[in-house]
């Protein structure tokens, strides 16, 4: 069956994606979908060498929550400060030590400081083991790294170890 599906969730994810896109449930549109969702994982399963593991789902949905509050609130405190004096932000770039060497578990923690307004993740060092973040106020370079390792990095390492 693994090699028929090589990867369900990605499967599915992809046949939602296209209804979605064509929006209509149409039979035609139904097995093209279904066709493509079943042949592009084939097709591409070789470029996927190191699978996720997810350890802990019930830690995983406390984080996309968790995520998913900080964007709300990310977007008020940036709304604020973009509408207040410019000369009171404090943009900055800190290098942020990584812990996690889990490939997917960087991509994912890059991907959350990006989708959260006010911090962008830029680049990684070459042994992967930095992480550079500007971050649009920044009082405390310490504290923002301490808070990203305590609110992502750390539940991270545990949902994929």
């Amino acid at each position: 069956m693994r090699r028929l599906l090589p990867a369900p969730l990605l499967s599915a994810a992809l046949l939602v994606v296209w209804l979605l896109l064509n929006n209509t449930l149409a039979p035609g549109q139904i097995l093209l979908g279904a066709l493509l969702a079943l042949v592009l994982p084939l097709l591409t399963d070789r470029l996927r060498p190191e699978r996720a593991h997810l350890r802990r789902p019930v830690l995983a949905a406390r984080l996309l929550l968790r995520v998913l509050w900080d964007i709300v609130l990310a977007n008020f405190e940036v709304a604020r400060r973009i509408l207040g004096p410019e000369a009171a932000l404090r943009p900055r770039f800190v290098w942020l030590p990584l812990d996690i060497r889990d490939p997917w578990g960087i991509a994912v923690l890059a991907g959350i400081i990006t989708l959260t307004p006010g911090t962008v993740s830029s680049d990684l060092t070459a042994d992967r083991r930095y992480l550079l973040v500007h971050a649009l106020d920044v009082d405390d370079p310490a504290a923002l790294v301490a808070a990203i390792k305590q609110r992502y990095e750390r539940p991270l390492m545990e949902i994929l170890t």
